[in-house]
């Protein structure tokens, strides 16, 4: 492998044929460098898409009360449907597979915005009442402070976790909000814990958004025991549509709802729909394989036809090698080695291009477009690497074994 004579033979060959070795390492590298760009770009749009689910958990799903179409146990259709304490106590108590359930309440409706005010500054954010749970089914990262606990709800506090727009609004730029009070709706909250931003693609839900305990809210804005709508997840051995159907059941019979009235309560199911997602990923990564590995078998193909050229030009020389005495395992060796040569450097510089090149887009790239911070695993990177030079070797098979049978008398006679 490290025969110097056979590395001048074949720098030599490179050398009297420098177009020819240059379109062949190119079309070598061009399989590497589609392989690595499109599962680079397809990993990108994966995240870009997947953004959008933020930190639920993907096994999770939301209940919310619409109006009903059908009439039932004497009300007419047209009726709004709204929870309350005892929805959420039947539902703990009934549907065991629920691992989290997180009762929610929101000022001026869904994404609604509140007078909040400070001091003499004010703005205007999403007011939400929630539970504890619900930073086990929506993760907020935690910048200052704690997020609502227990002893929130059950004491009633008047506290606030707050989101990074709610700061930059109504505290001074070297003010910790950590200990102050804001005031919602003429009631004083105490600011108890900071959000992290997750997120700067101009999606800013978090960022706007002021958490407070779901008992404090019912008390404090005159909501009475009504809830607004149910965030919950299901344990892991259980499919969220189950454990839906059997809230959505407990739900229609508690509040007088047609069993056949499917339009009467909303629900949205997270599971389903990032295994969606998952799939339309996996036959994407799938397609792209295919293109990028029937690129690259076009290239070890390209390979192959340039080594049985290279065997025919030089079917003289090898006549003489092995009238020498050179053994048919060498010729091989040789066929093989500068072939493996061309592929591997062909793939070395595809492979650092396409990189570079991902590098480049991620950096590059808004963080609000659909395509974030494409890149590919080093398994990926040097298993196309090594899948190449095997390719390499594959292909120099059927040439260096053509080499290895010429017969000495009938090269020389052949070229004379």
């Amino acid at each position: 492998m490290f025969d110097y004579d056979k590395w001048q033979e074949i720098f030599g060959t490179i050398r009297k044929n420098k177009l020819r070795t240059f379109l062949t390492i190119v079309g070598i590298a061009w399989g590497i460098f589609m392989i690595i760009s499109l599962v680079g770009l397809g990993n990108g749009f994966r995240k870009g898409v997947t953004k959008g689910f933020g930190q639920w958990a993907t096994n999770s799903g939301f209940v919310w009360g619409q109006r009903t179409t059908i009439s039932y146990d004497g009300f007419q259709p047209g009726r709004r449907i709204s929870f309350d304490n005892s929805d959420t106590k039947l539902l703990l108590s009934r549907v065991k597979e629920i691992r989290y359930l997180a009762p929610r309440n929101q000022l001026g409706g869904w994404r609604g915005g509140n007078n909040v005010t400070r001091g003499y500054n004010s703005g205007a954010f999403t007011v939400n009442g929630d539970y504890p749970d619900l930073n086990k089914i929506n993760i907020q990262n935690i910048e200052k402070g704690r997020f609502i606990n227990q002893k929130d709800i059950d004491d009633y506090r008047k506290v606030a976790v707050i989101g990074q727009n709610v700061v930059n609004l109504l505290f001074e730029s070297d003010e910790n909000p950590i200990g102050e009070y804001i005031t919602i709706k003429k009631v004083n909250f105490q600011v108890v814990g900071l959000i992290k931003p997750i997120r700067t693609d101009g999606d800013e839900r978090d960022q706007n958004s002021i958490h407070v305990p779901f008992t404090t809210f019912q008390r404090a804005f005159n909501f009475g025991d009504r809830v607004g709508w149910y965030a919950f997840s299901a344990y892991e051995q259980f499919d969220v549509d189950v454990v839906q159907a059997r809230m959505l059941t407990i739900l229609r019979n508690n509040n007088n709802v047609h069993p056949m009235d499917e339009d009467a309560i909303g629900y949205f199911n997270l599971q389903k729909q990032f295994e969606e997602m998952t799939g339309l990923f996996r036959g994407l990564e799938l397609f792209t394989w295919f293109v990028g590995l029937s690129t690259l078998f076009a290239g070890i193909i390209g390979v192959s036809n340039i080594m049985l050229i290279i065997v025919k030009e030089r079917t003289k020389e090898i006549g003489i090698r092995k009238s020498l005495g050179a053994t048919p395992y060498s010729i091989i060796g040789l066929i093989v080695q500068e072939s493996v040569f061309l592929t591997l450097i062909g793939g070395y510089f595809a492979l650092i291009l396409g990189l570079l090149i991902l590098d480049v887009l991620s950096k590059v790239l808004p963080e609000d477009f659909i395509i974030l911070n494409p890149d590919v695993s080093p398994v990926v990177a040097v298993g196309s690497l090594v899948l190449l030079v095997i390719g390499g070797i594959i292909a120099s098979v059927m040439p260096a074994r053509k080499a290895a049978s010429v017969s000495p008398i009938e090269a020389i006679r052949q070229e004379n």
